[in-house]
């Protein structure tokens, strides 16, 4: 009786033990490569999968991308030159089954075929593209990769080169020439600052120049202008003057002349009749002939004689 019930353990052990291991859970980005009797049968997953243990052996493949440090290679470019470089490899597996069935381990394969196609690129480049033209040798490097990963159902998706340490000479002529090229574009631009700033100096002449013409003719055209108004307003008054306000005025004008500090007058000959016209303005005019009854006319005293230019001398002043 004894025996029965440990018998009977047993198998219910055994058959709890054959359930656990029938019975996997495959996650949504885990795939099964199944494996029956030595022979793979296809792709399980994701989800409950359900296996025979005796029968059949699995190999969970992550379809999820990855990447693979790449260490320090050291390669010699086109132009002899001897770099290390160290890249990153961003790949994911796109045929679970291949990536089983082809390669045993993708890590140490992608490893050693990284180094060789990193030589191969950069052998075909020069010092300066490998330094400058980073983005090229990333392209490059993850299509040739890419070519032979295919076989394994492995697809790279991008290759980055995080460092390139060229030799210790190359570092100095690279300093040295960094430090000409700033150079030369200081002086550059030290020159197009002061070309831009003349050419603004002589712009502002210009326009300084040109302001200064309009100023000084939109002058002068005020002051004709003034003087035509003060021409014609003298040439207005004048018309209506008569003969006595202009003999006055003439006489006024020889007082301010005679109040001078001149030692010399010069007296026109007019004079003496501009004085006799005054004074015939001043003085009563006579009857007319009618109003004495007589035919003829009557005449005044004679008028003085016109007294011809001459010089009046005052003595000096001691």
């Amino acid at each position: 009786m004894v025996i029965v019930e440990v018998l009977g353990g047993v198998v219910a052990a055994s058959l709890l033990t054959a359930l656990g291991l029938s019975v996997k859970i495959v996650r949504e980005y885990q795939r099964i490569v199944l494996f029956r009797l030595g022979r793979s049968v296809g792709i399980k997953g994701p989800g409950l999968v359900l296996i025979n243990p005796v029968t059949d052996r699995t190999s969970l493949v992550d379809l999820r991308e990855r990447f693979l440090e790449i260490p320090q290679q050291t390669a010699i470019t086109q132009d002899n030159a001897s770099i290390s470089i160290d890249f990153i490899i961003f790949y994911k597996v796109v045929d679970p089954a291949m990536s089983v069935l082809e390669v045993q381990n993708f890590a140490v394969a992608a490893q050693n075929v990284a180094a060789t196609t990193l030589r191969s690129v950069v052998g075909d480049m020069v010092l300066d593209d490998v330094l400058s033209k980073r983005e090229e040798m990333n392209a490059s490097l993850r299509i040739r990769l890419d070519d032979v990963t295919e076989r394994w159902g492995v697809k790279v998706t991008t290759v980055e080169v995080r460092e390139v340490n060229p030799p210790v000479g190359v570092l100095e002529a690279m300093t040295r020439q960094m430090s000409a090229e700033r150079t030369r574009r200081a002086v550059i631009t030290e020159a197009q600052g002061q070309k831009e700033a003349a050419i603004t100096l002589a712009e502002g002449n210009r326009q300084a120049a040109i302001l200064g013409a309009e100023g000084e003719r939109q002058s002068a055209i005020l002051r004709a202008e003034g003087l035509a108004a003060g021409l014609e307003r003298i040439s207005t008054v004048g018309r209506n003057l008569d003969a006595t306000t202009l003999r006055l005025q003439y006489l006024e004008t020889l007082k301010d002349v005679g109040t001078g500090p001149s030692t010399k007058i010069v007296v026109p000959m007019e004079l003496g009749g501009l004085v006799s016209g005054i004074l015939g303005q001043l003085s009563p005019q006579p009857p007319s002939a009618a109003e004495n009854g007589h035919a003829g006319l009557r005449s005044g005293p004679p008028s003085p004689a016109p007294v011809g230019p001459a010089e009046i001398e005052d003595s000096e002043k001691s």
